[in-house]
Formats: C-alpha cells, sequence, structure tokens
C-alpha cells in the first residue's frame, strides 16, 4: 500500500507540474555567482582571468570554463593571448538576450544549477548559437540542450508554446532565422484549432472530472492543483492577445492557413483591439472597462501613432465578407479611426465594411461624433452619407432594389426588399435624431432625406416626422426652402395619425396642408368603395339564403345576428357622421383656401385652384353608401341558416366600418 500511495502522489505532482511552466534543471554545483552593484564575480577560490562586458554589466570569470564550451569566446581568447593583452577584456554586448542570457550561459559553462523554461529557453538558444555552442564543441552542449527542450517540452504546450514566443520580440531575426518562431506559431495554431479538452491536463469527461470542494481536480482522491478548463471556440483569445502585433499577425496567417472558423478570427481580433486600442471600451459598463483597464495594465497603453499602426493592421486583417464581423466592431474601429486621424484608406474601408451590413446597424451606432473643425455640427452626417451610399450601391449590385415592383403589400412581402426598407427606418431615426443641430444646413440634411428611394419606405411618417423636427429647430427658413424640403415626403404615403397632425400643423407650407388634406379625402373615397364592394357581395349572397328561411324555424344564432344587425346599423350611423363632419371641415378650408388665394398674390392662387376641383367631391358617394348599408342591415337576418360564408363576410363588413369609424 506505502509504494501504491507514493506512486500516487508521484502522478499528481507530475499533473501539478503539467499545468505549470514546464522547465528543465541543468547543473549539480552551487550557485557560486555573487553580484556587487553591475559587476558579477565567481566566487571558486581561484582569481578570475578574463572579464565579459555584456551593456553595462561585467563578468569576471575564468578562461577554461568558457572556452570548453564556446567556439566564439575560444577564438577570442586565443587572440588576446596572441596579441599580447594579458587584462583580456571581452565586450559582447550584441549577445541575444543580453546580460540575463549571458548570466544563465555562465551557469551552463560552470555546472551551476539553473532552471531552463519556456520563458528563457529562446534567449538560451539564440545566445548559445551566437557563441557558437556546438556538439563539435563539447557534447551535450547548449544547443543540443535547448533544441531538446523546445522540441520535447515546449511545443507540446500551449502555455508554453505561447510564452516561448512571447519572448521572441527582441530577437526575432535571429529567432525566425533559426525557425523557432516557425515553430512555435504551428503549435500555436495547430492547437487553436483542436478541442483544448484533448490535450493538456485535466481532460473533460462524462460531465467533468471529479473536484476537491475547493475545485481543484483530483487524481483519485489526491488533489492536482490544477483547476477544470471550460471548452468553448474563444478559449484562446486571451493567451493570443498577449502576443506583439508582428506576432499577432503571423498567428493568424498560419490559423486561418489551417481553415478555421472566420467568425472566430474575427473574435480574436476583435479581442485584440480592445486590448491594445483603449478608445473601444469608451462604452461599455463599468465592469466591462474595469476588466479591460486589468487586461491593459498588464502592458503600457501605446502611443497614438502606435495605435494608429495598430488599427491600420487590424482592418487589414478583417474580412470582407458581409455579416461576419460585427457592426459594433466596426463603428467603433470607425470612430477610433476618425480620432486618430488614421489614413483615408483605412477611413473609407471601414465604412464600406459598414456600409455592406448596414441593416444590421442600430440608431445608437450612427450617432458618430463630429471632430471635424471645419464642420460644426454635432454629429458626422457626411460620414452616415457615404456608408448609405455604398449600402445602397451594394444593393444594386446584388439585386436587391427592385423599383419595379408595384404595390406596398408586394414590397413589404418580398425578403430582398427586406433590408432597405430595415435601413430607411434607421436613417428616418437619425435624421429626427440629427434634425435639432441648428448648424445641420438644409442641403445636407435634404440630401440625406433624398437619398433613400421611394420604393424603400412602406409609409412616410417616419420622414415627416424628422422633417417636423428640422422646421421646429430652424425657424427662420424661407417658405420656398421648407417646400424644397417637403418635396422628399410623399403625402399619399401618411398614416391617418400623421395627416390628421399634418393638417394642424402650422410649421408646414400651406400647398402640404392641402395636399395632406386631398390625400386623405382620396383615402376616404377609397374606404367607401370598398365598403360599397362588401355590401354588394353580400347583397348576392343573402339573396341566395332566403328562401331557405321559413318563419317557423329558428335557428339558435338567431339572437347573434340580432346583435351584430344593431351594430352594424351603429356602424353605419357613425360613418354617416364622419363623412358629414368632413365634408363640413373640407367646405371650411375651401373657403379659407380661396380667401386667401384671393389676398395673396397670383403665384400662390394657383395652389387653391388645382385642389378646387377634387375637395369635397363625396357628397355623391353618401346616399349610395347609406342605401347600400340599409340593404345589408335588412337581409342581415337571412344568414342565420346555410353556407356560413356571408356571416364571415357580414363580419369582416361591421369590423371595416368600426375600424372606419
Amino acid at each position: 500500500m506505502p509504494k501504491v500511495q507514493a506512486s500516487l502522489e508521484m502522478k499528481a505532482s507530475a499533473f501539478r507540474a503539467s499545468s505549470t511552466m514546464a522547465c528543465l534543471k541543468l547543473g549539480s554545483r552551487a550557485d557560486v555567482f555573487r553580484k556587487q552593484g553591475q559587476d558579477w564575480y565567481c566566487t571558486t577560490g581561484l582569481p578570475s582571468d578574463i572579464t565579459v562586458t555584456v551593456g553595462e554589466q561585467s563578468f569576471h570569470l575564468h578562461k577554461f570554463p568558457l572556452l570548453s564550451k564556446s567556439g566564439l569566446l575560444e577564438r577570442c581568447i586565443r587572440e588576446k593571448i596572441e596579441n599580447g593583452d594579458d587584462s583580456c577584456v571581452i565586450d559582447l554586448s550584441d549577445i541575444p538576450g543580453g546580460a540575463k542570457a549571458f548570466e544563465l550561459t555562465a551557469k551552463f559553462c560552470y555546472g551551476v544549477k539553473f532552471e531552463m523554461t519556456a520563458s528563457n529557453v529562446v534567449h538560451l538558444r539564440c545566445a548559445a548559437e551566437y557563441l557558437e555552442m556546438t556538439e563539435e564543441i563539447a557534447e551535450g552542449n547548449l544547443i543540443a540542450q535547448t533544441e531538446n527542450f523546445l522540441t520535447q517540452t515546449v511545443l507540446r504546450s500551449w502555455k508554453d508554446s505561447i510564452k516561448a514566443l512571447h519572448t521572441c520580440d527582441d530577437i526575432l531575426d535571429l529567432a525566425e532565422k533559426l525557425q523557432i518562431v516557425k515553430r512555435c506559431i504551428d503549435s500555436v495554431a495547430t492547437r487553436s484549432c483542436t478541442d483544448p479538452d484533448l490535450f493538456g491536463w485535466p481532460v473533460v469527461q462524462y460531465g467533468g472530472p471529479m473536484q476537491s470542494p475547493g475545485g481543484s481536480v483530483l487524481w483519485n482522491g489526491i488533489s492536482t492543483g490544477a483547476r477544470p478548463r471550460h471548452s468553448s471556440p474563444d478559449w484562446w483569445y486571451d493567451d493570443v492577445s498577449c502576443l506583439s502585433l508582428p506576432l499577432y499577425k503571423k498567428v493568424i496567417s498560419a490559423m486561418e492557413y489551417r481553415g478555421i472558423n472566420q467568425d472566430i478570427i474575427v473574435g480574436s481580433l476583435n479581442h485584440y483591439a480592445k486590448r491594445r486600442l483603449p478608445g473601444l471600451n469608451r462604452r461599455k459598463s463599468i465592469s466591462d472597462v474595469s476588466s479591460c483597464l486589468s487586461i491593459s495594465s498588464l502592458t503600457s497603453i501605446p502611443s497614438e501613432e502606435e495605435q494608429k499602426y495598430l488599427l491600420e493592421e487590424i482592418d487589414r486583417l478583417l474580412p470582407f465578407q458581409r455579416g461576419v464581423t460585427s457592426c459594433k466592431l466596426l463603428f467603433g474601429l470607425l470612430r477610433t479611426a476618425i480620432i486618430l486621424k488614421a489614413s483615408p484608406s483605412c477611413v473609407s474601408n471601414l465604412e464600406r465594411r459598414i456600409g455592406m451590413q448596414l441593416d444590421k446597424a442600430t440608431l445608437e451606432d450612427l450617432l458618430i461624433p463630429n471632430i471635424s473643425e471645419s464642420v460644426e455640427t454635432l454629429y458626422d452626417v457626411d460620414c452616415v452619407h457615404r456608408i448609405l451610399d455604398h449600402f445602397l450601391a451594394m444593393d444594386q449590385e446584388t439585386g436587391g432594389a427592385s423599383p419595379g415592383l408595384g404595390e406596398d403589400a408586394q414590397m413589404l412581402a418580398s425578403p430582398s426588399l427586406m433590408p432597405i426598407t430595415m435601413v430607411a427606418k434607421l436613417i428616418d431615426g437619425y435624421l429626427a435624431e440629427v434634425a435639432p443641430d441648428v448648424n445641420l444646413k438644409l442641403p445636407k440634411f435634404r440630401s440625406l432625406a433624398a437619398a433613400i428611394p421611394d420604393y424603400a419606405r412602406p409609409i412616410d411618417d417616419g420622414l415627416y416626422r424628422a422633417i417636423d423636427i428640422y422646421l421646429k429647430a430652424h425657424p427662420h427658413l424661407s417658405e420656398s426652402e421648407k417646400e424644397e424640403l417637403c418635396r422628399v415626403m410623399d403625402c399619399q404615403k401618411l398614416s391617418l395619425e400623421a395627416c390628421t397632425h399634418a393638417a394642424q400643423n402650422e410649421r408646414l407650407p400651406l400647398r402640404v396642408i392641402v395636399q395632406v388634406l386631398f390625400f386623405e379625402q382620396l383615402q376616404l373615397r377609397s374606404s367607401i368603395a370598398e365598403c360599397l364592394m362588401v355590401s354588394e357581395n353580400l347583397e348576392g349572397g343573402s339573396r341566395q339564403l332566403i328562401p331557405t328561411i321559413s318563419g317557423e324555424q329558428y335557428r339558435p344564432g338567431w339572437p347573434l345576428a340580432s346583435r351584430e344587425n344593431q351594430a352594424l346599423r351603429e356602424g353605419m350611423d357613425n360613418m354617416k357622421q364622419r363623412v358629414a363632419d368632413l365634408e363640413k371641415e373640407c367646405s371650411t378650408m375651401r373657403d379659407e383656401i380661396e380667401r386667401l388665394g384671393r389676398s395673396r398674390s397670383t403665384g400662390k392662387g394657383r395652389f387653391s385652384l388645382n385642389m378646387k376641383p377634387q375637395i369635397c367631391s363625396t357628397k355623391e358617394a353618401i346616399p349610395t353608401m347609406a342605401m347600400a348599408m340599409a340593404t345589408a342591415s335588412e337581409e342581415k337576418m337571412a344568414v342565420v341558416k346555410g353556407d356560413t360564408t356571408p356571416r364571415l363576410k357580414l363580419s369582416r363588413h361591421k369590423k371595416k366600418l368600426s375600424i372606419e369609424a
């Protein structure tokens, strides 16, 4: 039993080590190196006979341990002896890894104990290459030791590969020459495309590993200290985002080469951008900002030039496919690009990307602050106009816009018109948001409103609201300017509520008010015609059913038919009263227009003359409507027996009249 327990403890210890950074212990002698200020001394009891300077630090060492391991130092020492230089001072300021790398290299030469880890193996490998510590000089030399540790340990672990890659920045050229960067990137890219549960510890099986009360993983009841993983596609974002931009670009390129999903790549770019660009976190919640601050505190905040370069590189890395990159990220990058004054090509690319999926944006996304000194508006309307132009151009290329479609119902039912309809609604909301800006000029406002095609707006209520807000915020517009702005709006596509408001809106030009009343009258005449058509259909269906009902027969639906008949009569009375009120209002408006026409100039009088023949022309329809509705009321009782289709028609007729009332 003790042997079994000891074996289990050894396995648990091994798993604990696997969850931390791997290391290789080299050397067997005690540490004999002592530092005093900027000088290092080897306290072996023998006087130093060679001094190696690395930057501002000096190492007072002995010749034999160094020349027995390093081909470079052997040549340098031989040259010093041949030249009769007894001081023997060698400058190695350009050694990769600096003084720290040479310190570990010297300890290796002396056989002093030290640990080779993923954090120092790259510097040691490059320093060994620089010092020519090959197998020809000594067996088991530092080049072989570092290569073996890299291949057998570091490159088999995700975190160790990331740590090793992270240390390549300051010696990137030599690390690339030695294929260290490529091997680390291949390891990272391969493992990023693999389920994290398939490598490393712990392996999640059967709903998760056994855990102690503290949450650590148990190995046959013994705590390993490791924490269980939770697999998700973005599990590697944090680790990769610590890399510098050149290395990060290489990693992303390697992942794309291996066919990783574009959505995952964009997610990593988003995470990397938010970590490196502080401006992207301005609209986050307090908790998100605090987490981003804690992440950014690990690395120094880059300068504006560095941020600009980073943003332009991220723009080049983003895919151009529609819908892959979120609008939120694109608008955040666009705002940051405008603030940092990025290159025009970068700003244009971001605007084009947004335009490709403008139908997925929100009103808050479009509210881009204006920081231009030449324009005084609060929001960047020109930028939104350019984004809209990109969307309309793409919509025309893909055949999404089809002005040839006739009816509004067909347009609403057509899936290809849904994006442009959503964009029209979005732009109308944006116009209403920017309309109160007193510095927003009429041509710019009107140009953006007119950019939306007519067929994209099923109704113009949103546009009318924006125009009304603009007129209220700009009371000094002339009558001609108001009329020019209102021409963008189609009065025929205003709802009943909007028509009612517009008819009483003193800010609108008189011509627009007359048009609103005229088209409202046309809508009423159309409704009356529909009522007459329904009544005729009911009359034809009821006559077929009258002979089937006898006085002696009684149906359970008779009381219900009586109540519906009464409701129908009340609806008819309400409709007649509403028509009479509207006739009276139209007559009053006609007299007022004629009076204004006589008092004003001839140019403005033509507006009332054009509308005059159309006003109050519903008188002819009133008797016919009343007669048809009375006939429908009398024949209502004949629907009780037989086919229920006439009853359904009567019900729809009643509902239509109730709505109109």
